[in-house]
Formats: structure tokens, C-alpha cells, sequence
């Protein structure tokens, strides 16, 4: 884990993401499959079954840190994926998902300083989105 997240979180989010009752995991990979494939597609590129249907492409979500230098911005992503900050949310036809704001609350450093509760599931799918970029993130950024 990156130094952005407190030990603590560590423990929590190995807590969090383990099976449900019902045997399904609420892992971030499993978040973005049962909600974003659709449309990025299970590789994450874009090429979902319903991309041809949006009137905005979806995005390529490997090349995010790409985009930015070889940054990885991880507010701004979990900005974009939960739709609080408007003012980054890349089109109208990308979805809130409120699953992710059910369940579990971690402690996350901002960046500067200040730690806020975060829902885990958040963190889970922006974590799974860091697993995917090509190339691997130079340096981060909360």
C-alpha cells in the first residue's frame, strides 16, 4: 500500500473486502466488473458492451496515470468514480454508484495531513484502477 493509507487501513481493507455472507466478493475488482465493465470493459480500455451506446466514449482507465505524467491521482479518481466533485466527472452518462458508499468507513491521509473516513469500497475500486495502469505509476499524489 502506498504511504497515503495508515497501517490501520491495511487491516481494514483486508477485513472489508473478504467474502459476504452470500459468498460474493465487495473487492474493488469485483466492484468495477459488476458496475464499469459494461462500459470500460473488463480490461478496463474503454471497450465495454455498451460503449457504442454512450454518446461519450468511455475512458481508456489503464492509461490514467499515463495522462498525468506517470502520476497517480488518487483523489481525483475516487472523485470521478463516486460523482461527489462534479467539476471532475468526465460526462453525464457516467453513473453514481451508491454500493460504494455502503459498508465500511477507513481512515485515509488526505495528503495533507488530515485524515477523513472514506467508504473502503472507494478505495477498493481506485486501488484496482491503480493495478491496471500501463505503464506502472512513477509517483502518486493523495
Amino acid at each position: 500500500m502506498r504511504q497515503l493509507l495508515f497501517p490501520t487501513v491495511v487491516l481494514a481493507l483486508g477485513c472489508a473486502f473478504q467474502s459476504n455472507a452470500d459468498g460474493t466478493s465487495s473487492g474493488g475488482e469485483a466492484i468495477f466488473a459488476a458496475h464499469c465493465a459494461r462500459c470500460h470493459g473488463v480490461d478496463g480500455k474503454g471497450g465495454g458492451p455498451a460503449a457504442a451506446s454512450l454518446k461519450t466514449h468511455p475512458a481508456d482507465l489503464t492509461r490514467i496515470a499515463a495522462r498525468r505524467g506517470g502520476i497517480w491521482p488518487m483523489l481525483e479518481v475516487m472523485s470521478i468514480i463516486d460523482g461527489y466533485t462534479k467539476s471532475t466527472n468526465p460526462r453525464q452518462d457516467m453513473p453514481v454508484i451508491s454500493e460504494l458508499s455502503a459498508g465500511p468507513m477507513v481512515e485515509f491521509d488526505t495528503g495533507n495531513g488530515i485524515v477523513t473516513l472514506i467508504p473502503a469500497r472507494l478505495i477498493a475500486v481506485a486501488d484496482f484502477l491503480e493495478s491496471i495502469q500501463f505503464p506502472k505509476p512513477e509517483r502518486y499524489v493523495p
